[in-house]
């Protein structure tokens, strides 16, 4: 295959890659503190949780 970027393609440069991985692995973290965080809540708050009128 052809590694050659098109004519209409964005090239980003190392220092831009570096910036887009920093700022996906924060956004991962972020997530993964927030499902634990919602997870301990329900843990917390207990059974009474799922048992409840409707």
């Amino acid at each position: 295959m052809d590694n050659k970027p098109k004519p209409d393609e964005i090239v980003l440069t190392e220092a831009q890659k570096k910036r887009r991985r920093e700022r996906s692995i924060a956004i991962a973290c972020a997530l993964g503190i927030l499902v634990v965080l919602f997870f301990a809540v329900t843990l917390v708050k207990g059974p009474g949780v799922i048992v409840r009128p409707m």
